[in-house]
C-alpha cells in the first residue's frame, strides 16, 4: 500500500470532531499510521484515531480537519 494522501477540505463535520475516508487499499490488520503536514510541508506523526465503519470504510478522526496522509508501517521492513 503506497501512502493516501488527504487535504482538509476532504474531512466532513462528525458531531464534535471531523473524519475523512481513507478506504482505498486499506486492508484488515494493516497497521496505519497518519502523518500530519505541517506549515513547512513536512509531516509528522500523529495520534490520531482510525475507525472502520460496519461497512469496512476506514476513516481518520481528529478535532479539525488537517492536510496529511495515511501509510503503512509496512514500508518500515523494506
Amino acid at each position: 500500500m503506497g501512502s493516501i494522501n488527504f487535504s482538509r477540505q476532504d474531512f466532513v463535520k462528525d458531531d464534535t470532531r471531523y473524519k475523512v475516508a481513507i478506504d482505498q487499499g486499506v486492508g484488515k490488520g494493516v497497521d496505519l499510521i497518519v502523518e500530519r503536514q505541517d506549515e513547512n510541508g513536512e509531516y509528522e506523526v500523529i495520534q490520531a484515531e482510525i475507525k472502520r465503519s460496519a461497512d469496512e470504510k476506514v476513516f481518520v478522526v481528529w478535532s479539525e480537519p488537517f492536510d496529511g496522509r495515511v501509510v503503512s508501517d509496512e514500508y518500515k521492513k523494506l
